[in-house]
């Protein structure tokens, strides 16, 4: 008999209702890979939320299983990179899109997607930091690419309670940078502070349409919020400063002016986590190893199991999770 296992399924009737379900299925069921992996803990993104909830045109092929993000063993291997036995992340590729995702206890993937799961990382931890955490940490490597330092002034991060967020605030005052973190939810003062935050102030200082050049209060920024977030952060920023952009949690649009970019020569760069190149992506794991304090990580992760899955993608669509959410499949 053909093992199987639970997943996660997404489905749209004739007149494009969506409904979600938990199925049975076999290895058979699974999409074209030539790499087959246990899943030991997979995460949920605001990405996934949208997927599952269906507020968001995520998913683009019917049925699918969602989960953009997954880490555990090779079961089985025809790719030149990997055996049976190797420890695996994944992030992206279209994959919880438009091929079979994470929300199920096997995955078969291109080989091509996958990287190594570093050695100091359980599944879990790897997990903790995700999409949004390889993202946050893809930002901070634009911005040191760009040639800002901590010395240049602070930066803000805009969603400082989510997952990109908090794993950004996390990350820069590691490196030394001072960080304003913008928040909605007050109550999570203390604890942005306590993974590095120097101050806190509130989204509503940036949430609402304003000027198109404003008073300089930072060098530079991560937005993962976009819309008049990302248009005000813009214009507060320091001439030459640099802001990146991963995110829409406000909105997809852009109501700014070119006023930060010809009067104060500010530069805005985007952030591509799922199609992100693979030498990229080995490099920015490699600095989450070494530059994410465990005790952070910890702090910024909360643990659920396979079947919290539903329940947490509305949560955390309705603003109502902080930092990252694990799932343990075993």
């Amino acid at each position: 008999m053909s093992e199987t296992f639970r997943a996660i399924r997404v489905s749209r009737d004739e007149a494009k209702k969506q409904s979600v379900d938990i199925v049975e299925m076999s290895m058979d069921e699974l999409m074209d890979g030539d790499v087959d992996v246990a899943v030991e803990a997979t995460t949920v993104n605001y990405k996934d939320g949208l997927a599952i909830t269906g507020r968001g045109p995520v998913v683009r092929r019917w049925p699918l299983i969602p989960g953009i993000d997954l880490a555990g063993t090779v079961l089985r291997s025809t790719h030149a990179d990997w055996k049976e036995g190797d420890k695996v992340v994944l992030n992206g590729w279209g994959v919880g899109e438009t091929h079979h995702g994470a929300f199920a206890g096997r995955a078969r993937l291109n080989g091509d997607w996958l990287v190594p799961l570093p050695e100091n990382f359980s599944a879990k931890d790897a997990m903790a930091i995700g999409t949004a955490g390889y993202t946050a940490m893809l930002s901070v490597m634009a911005l040191e690419d760009a040639g800002l330092r901590p010395e240049a002034g602070p930066v803000v991060v805009t969603g400082a309670s989510g997952g990109v967020g908090s794993v950004a605030v996390a990350l820069l005052s590691k490196l030394g940078w001072t960080v304003i973190a913008s928040t909605g939810r007050p109550a999570e003062a203390g604890w942005l502070r306590d993974l590095g935050a120097s101050e806190i102030i509130d989204r509503a200082e940036l949430s609402e349409p304003g000027k198109p050049l404003a008073k300089e209060r930072w060098a530079g920024g991560v937005d993962a919020v976009g819309s008049h977030t990302l248009a005000n952060v813009l214009a507060a920023t320091r001439y030459g400063g640099v802001v990146t952009c991963c995110g829409l949690a406000q909105g997809m649009d852009l109501p700014a002016s070119v006023a930060p970019f010809i009067l104060r020569g500010v530069s805005l760069l985007g952030i591509d986590s799922v199609m992100a190149p693979k030498p990229r992506r080995m490099q920015a794991w490699k600095r989450l190893a070494e530059g994410l304090d465990p005790a952070k990580l910890r702090a910024i992760a909360t643990d659920i199991d396979f079947d919290g899955i539903v329940d947490a993608a509305g949560k955390i669509i309705d603003g109502q999770i902080r930092g990252r959410v694990v799932v343990d499949m075993s």
